[in-house]
C-alpha cells in the first residue's frame, strides 16, 4: 500500500469517515489473529487483495514493560510505509495507563490503534481482557477514552455480541461514544468459541447497522468462506467493510473478489502459496513473529492436502520454529512442490481441477468443492457438525482420481485419521480474535 493511503501523522488527527477516506476506503480487511496475522501474512494477504491489515493481537501490559516481548513482538518492519499500510495495531488491555503507554510506542507506524474486545478464549478470561470486559462498561470506556483523548492516532474498537440485539445496539453506542472511529462487530457471542461456535449472526449486525449513526464506520466479521461472500455480507448488513479470520487463515485469496473466475487467484495452489509465503518469511528474517508463526500457516493452508500426504505432515508437525529456513524449504516446500506438479502432469487434470458450487445453504451462501492441491476454507463446527460430508466426499474422490483402487482403501483411512486429529488440534490452537 502507498503512502497516500496511510495516515499523515504530522496533520491533525483524522476521526470517522475522514480517516476511512484517508486510507484509501479499504473493503476488504486482515483480521486481529493472535500469533497469525504477523508481517509476512500480511504482506501475502495484501498480495491477495486485501486493503487493510490489523497487526496480531498485543498484550498492552507486556508490551509497554518487556522489551523482549516487544521484540518478539515487534520489528522494525512493522508498519512500513511502503510494505506494510494501511495498519492497524490492536491491543488487549485492562489498564488505561499501560494501553495508552503501549499505544504510543507505535502510533508513529500504524493509522490507528484498536482495542481488543472480542477474544473469547481462556486466556483472555484469566487474563480480564477481550470479550471478558463485555459487563465492564465503565472500564471499556476509560480504556478507549484514554487513547482517544491523548494518542496522535485514533482509536477504534472490535467487539463480539450479546443475546440480546438491544443491549448489543447500547454497548455499541457507547463504544462509540468513548472514541472509537472505526467498530467492527464480530456477529457471535461470546460463548461460540471451539466445537460450539456455529454461525455468526448476520441479523443482529444489520441491526446494529440500522441503528447505529450513518456515519459510523462500520466492519462486519464473520460467515466468510469465499470471495463472494464478501459482495454478499455487505449488501445483506450495509458495513463498510468485511474482514476475515479463519477465511484468510485458510485460503488468502478469499479477499481476491477482483477475479472471481480466476481460480489460480481466488483458490490458488498450495504449492504456489506455500513457496510465495516462505519467500515472504525468508526476505523479511528480522520479523520474529513471521518466522514463528510459518508452522501455524503452513498446517492451514496446506490443511487438506496434509490430510493426504501424511508424509509431509510428519515432517511439518516435527519441525520447530526455531529451525533454519533452509530445513522447512527441504521437508516442506520443496516436497509440497513436487508432488503438485506430478499431479498437473497427469493427462486429465483439467478434469479433475475444477471447483464445484453446492445448493445455496439456511446462512445464505453455498458450499464449494475444491480440489485438495487448491487453498480453500475451513468449515467451522455447526450445531455440533464438525465436518461437511461434502468436503470429505471430493477428498475421496480425488483420491480415487488420482490414485490405484488398492490404495483407496488405506487413504480413506488416512483422511478420517488426520482429520479428526487436525479438528482436535484446531480446538486447541485456532485463534479466535
Amino acid at each position: 500500500m502507498t503512502k497516500q493511503n496511510s495516515l499523515n501523522n504530522n496533520v491533525a488527527k483524522l476521526v470517522g469517515r475522514a480517516l476511512f477516506e484517508k486510507i484509501g476506503k479499504p473493503t476488504k480487511i486482515v483480521a486481529p489473529m493472535v500469533d497469525q496475522s504477523e508481517l509476512a501474512w500480511r504482506i501475502l494477504s495484501r498480495r491477495y487483495g486485501a486493503t487493510l491489515a490489523y497487526t496480531p493481537m498485543l498484550h498492552a501490559k507486556l508490551f509497554a514493560s518487556s522489551e523482549k516481548y516487544r521484540n518478539d513482538m515487534w520489528c522494525e518492519l512493522d508498519g512500513n510505509e511502503e510494505i506494510d499500510r494501511p495498519l492497524v495495531v490492536q491491543f488487549c488491555a485492562n489498564d488505561p495507563d499501560y494501553l495508552l503507554q503501549a499505544a504510543r510506542l507505535v502510533q508513529d507506524k500504524c493509522d490507528a490503534v484498536d482495542l481488543n474486545l472480542g477474544c473469547p478464549q481462556g486466556i483472555a478470561k484469566k487474563g480480564h481482557y477481550g470479550a471478558f470486559l463485555m459487563d465492564e462498561w465503565e472500564l471499556v470506556s476509560k480504556l478507549i477514552r484514554n487513547l482517544h483523548e491523548n494518542l496522535d492516532v485514533p482509536v477504534t474498537a472490535k467487539i463480539r455480541i450479546f443475546p440480546e440485539k438491544e443491549k448489543t445496539l447500547e454497548y455499541a453506542k457507547m463504544v462509540l461514544d468513548a472514541g472509537a472511529q472505526f467498530l467492527t462487530v464480530h456477529g457471535r457471542l461470546r460463548e461460540q468459541k471451539g466445537q460450539q461456535t456455529g454461525i455468526a449472526d448476520w441479523e443482529t449486525m444489520k441491526y446494529l447497522r440500522d441503528n447505529l449513526p450513518e456515519d459510523t464506520v462500520y466492519f462486519a466479521n464473520g460467515n466468510i468462506l469465499y470471495p463472494e461472500d464478501i459482495d454478499r455480507c455487505m449488501k445483506t448488513i450495509g458495513c463498510d467493510a468485511v474482514m476475515s479470520a479463519e477465511g484468510n487463515l485458510y485460503n488468502p485469496g478469499v479477499f481476491n473478489t477482483e477475479h472471481i473466475d480466476d481460480k489460480d487467484k481466488t483458490f490458488p495452489r498450495v504449492d504456489k502459496i506455500t513457496r510465495e509465503y516462505f519467500e515472504i518469511v525468508k526476505q523479511h528474517e528480522t520479523s520474529k513473529a513471521s518466522k514463528g508463526a510459518m508452522k501455524a500457516h503452513f498446517f492451514k493452508i496446506l490443511r487438506p492436502f496434509l490430510n493426504i500426504h501424511t508424509d509431509i505432515r510428519a515432517n511439518l508437525a516435527t519441525l520447530s520454529a526455531k529451525a533454519p529456513l533452509e530445513d522447512w524449504e527441504e521437508k516442506v516446500v520443496i516436497p509440497v512442490e513436487r508432488i503438485v506438479a506430478e499431479i498437473f502432469e497427469q493427462k486429465d487434470i483439467e478434469e479433475k481441477d475444477v471447483i464445484s458450487t453446492g445448493e445455496i445453504q439456511l446462512w445464505g451462501g453455498a458450499y464449494k468443492t475444491v480440489p485438495y492441491w487448491r487453498c480453500q476454507p475451513y468449515f467451522r463446527p455447526v450445531n455440533g457438525v464438525t465436518a461437511d460430508k461434502r468436503v470429505t466426499d471430493a477428498l475421496n474422490s480425488a483420491v480415487k482420481g488420482s490414485q490405484s483402487d488398492s490404495m483407496v482403501e488405506n487413504d480413506n483411512a488416512s483422511i478420517k485419521r488426520t482429520s479428526d486429529h487436525t479438528l482436535e488440534s484446531d480446538k486447541k490452537k485456532e485463534p479466535k480474535v
